[in-house]
């Protein structure tokens, strides 16, 4: 199926080619992508009212988050995650533990690539939120880690931070394997609640990475 100008702009957000401040230009955005400028400029209308993009003058901008914003993001993110930890280790199945596992045991070859490791992390959380069966939670968790491109920086970036989210995502895996619903919400919920102060560190460190990492 061919992709709409829409789903290519969001995912050129999500991997980096765009970051918060850079300036999104109709023509040029046509001629990447190889398609028309109607359905860009009505993407780029779509995204300025979901708020991935912002006003600078006339132009259209890639948005950022302030810090109250990003408070309230990581809010949010901890309780959906957390539930979705919940139901995934009420209703998954066991294929689905194990492929959790192995991302787990895949991921330890990541560590010392913040990116690459970033990008992994997506895809266990992603899988987290399938493993709860529930597709409305599913649906508003997309939403969330759309707003997480947004943010220029991963937490995974600083000094030691991949060692101990992986074990943090272990304890995710053990507790959705053993059936234990508080303790895969509260496994979550301390994991999002680390990335979180790691962040806030980071960037009172004004530490910022190459592209493309969430976060």
């Amino acid at each position: 199926m061919q992709k709409d100008a829409y789903t290519l702009i969001l995912e050129a957000i999500d991997a980096g080619v765009y970051r918060p401040g850079d300036r999104l230009v109709e023509s040029e955005l046509a001629e990447r992508f190889g398609v028309s400028r109607t359905p860009v400029r009505e993407a780029l209308q779509r995204l300025e009212t979901q708020s991935m993009l912002a006003r600078d003058g006339r132009s259209l901008i890639v948005a950022s988050l302030d810090h109250n914003q990003l408070a309230e993001l990581y809010v949010v993110r901890s309780e959906l995650e957390a539930l979705a930890a919940a139901l995934a280790a009420k209703h998954a199945a066991p294929e689905e533990v194990r492929v959790l596992q192995e991302m787990v045991d895949e991921d330890r070859g990541r560590t010392r690539d913040p990116i690459a490791l970033s990008q992994a992390n997506k895809r266990f959380h992603r899988q987290i939120h399938l493993a709860s069966h529930n597709r409305y939670l599913v649906q508003q968790l997309d939403l969330v880690h759309r707003s997480m491109a947004l943010l220029a920086t991963t937490s995974l970036a600083a000094e030691g931070r991949g060692e101990t989210a992986l074990a943090e995502h272990q304890a995710i895996v053990d507790a959705i394997r053993e059936g234990d619903e508080a303790g895969a919400a509260a496994a979550l919920r301390a994991h999002i609640s680390k990335a979180f102060e790691t962040r806030l560190k980071l960037d009172a460190q004004g530490g910022h990475l190459g592209a493309g990492e969430a976060r």
